[in-house]
């Protein structure tokens, strides 16, 4: 009975996480990277794919960093979380778009850079984990495929010209607001500082991600299940969703495109930055390779590589327009990929 009801407390403390975490990154990190792409007078591309793409990758960044922190070698988790989370991104914020607003044509060409990007993260990814592990190497080639990513945006426009998009307005008044949310927004003061208001939102969402983190160890203890597969689904999950609400949005407003755009940019974001920079830092101060789980990986790499083919022939097919049908497909895939991982849980 004690047991069940840590259970309890800890999925208790587990969704108070999520929810604190996405207030924090829509409320507080996400505004404030907008106020520094504006005040550096960075366009949209390099502003969505830096710092649009850090404020929304936040969360996993910071569980990847807190699971090489946490003692007892629990690095999986960061590992599952950030595929689990590009599985997500891909397959239901992707869908949701296309689902929301169909028959709408979007922009080729920054589509067609970021899926060849991400297509060469996929690779690298699946090459770096072959052996069961992961180098010093290896993370330095993450990080320098986003460092060749970055300068290809400046190349790119000028190789295929495209007209700019409009940034997302992450401004919003108290109308938009649920009751808790008001709560908070009065409790917790915004920072008149735009550097130390970063520095800030930075420290609150990594001790929020320690909670999660802690939360969800114990409770794949008590469940029996392996760490990496709660951070495949759940995890994962819990800290994409303020991806989703953000996109949803952007695609009601008519623009799907770059709704699309930004979750393949955080992809490249989570796997390249979000794996390499954290295993960098780590391999650094304390030489050595970290273990890989691939067997538990294998059908999602599958999956992410399979996603891409299926949405460069959807798009080809559909002459770059948002089709409901390919939407619906890649929600279902995602909800058939839960099920495997449910069943691979339970032994059936």
């Amino acid at each position: 009975m004690s047991e069940l009801l840590l259970l309890l407390l800890l999925g208790i403390v587990l969704l108070i996480s999520f929810y604190l975490l996405y207030f924090f990154s829509e409320h507080y990190f996400i505004p404030s990277l907008d106020d520094l792409g504006k005040r550096f007078k960075l366009s949209s591309d390099i502003s969505g794919a830096t710092l649009m793409a850090a404020g929304s990758s936040a969360p996993e960044l910071a569980v990847v960093i807190v699971s090489l922190l946490k003692t007892g070698n629990h690095e999986a988790i960061g590992i599952g979380t950030i595929v689990g989370s590009a599985l997500f991104n891909l397959f239901v914020i992707v869908g949701a778009v296309m689902v929301i607003k169909t028959n709408k044509k979007m922009v080729w060409q920054p589509l067609v850079r970021d899926l060849v990007f991400y297509a060469l993260s996929i690779l690298l990814l699946v090459f770096s984990f072959r052996d069961g592990s992961f180098s010093l190497f290896e993370a330095m080639a993450f990080v320098a495929g986003y460092l060749v990513y970055f300068g290809s945006l400046f190349v790119w426009k000028k190789l295929f010209p495209y007209q700019d998009i409009e940034l997302h307005d992450h401004e919003e008044g108290e109308a938009g607001l649920n009751a808790f949310d008001r709560l908070l927004k009065r409790v917790i003061p915004k920072i008149s500082n735009l550097y130390i208001a970063f520095i800030l939102d930075i420290i609150v969402i990594g001790l929020l991600s320690w909670v999660l983190v802690s939360s969800a160890i114990e409770i794949s203890a008590i469940l029996g299940i392996p760490e990496i597969i709660v951070a495949l689904t759940v995890i994962a999950l819990g800290t994409s969703v303020p991806d989703l609400i953000a996109s949803v949005i952007v695609a009601k407003q008519g623009r799907p495109g770059m709704a699309i755009n930004n979750a393949v940019g955080s992809n490249i974001f989570d796997i390249l930055i979000g794996l390499g920079l954290p295993f960098l830092l780590l391999f650094l101060f304390a030489p050595g390779g970290v273990p890989v789980d691939n067997n538990s990986l294998t059908i999602s790499f599958a999956l992410l590589m399979g996603s891409i083919v299926l949405l460069a022939l959807g798009f080809l097919f559909s002459r770059w327009k948002t089709k409901s049908w390919l939407g619906w497909m890649l929600m279902l895939l995602y909800a058939g990929y839960l099920l495997y991982q449910i069943a691979a849980v339970v032994g059936f």
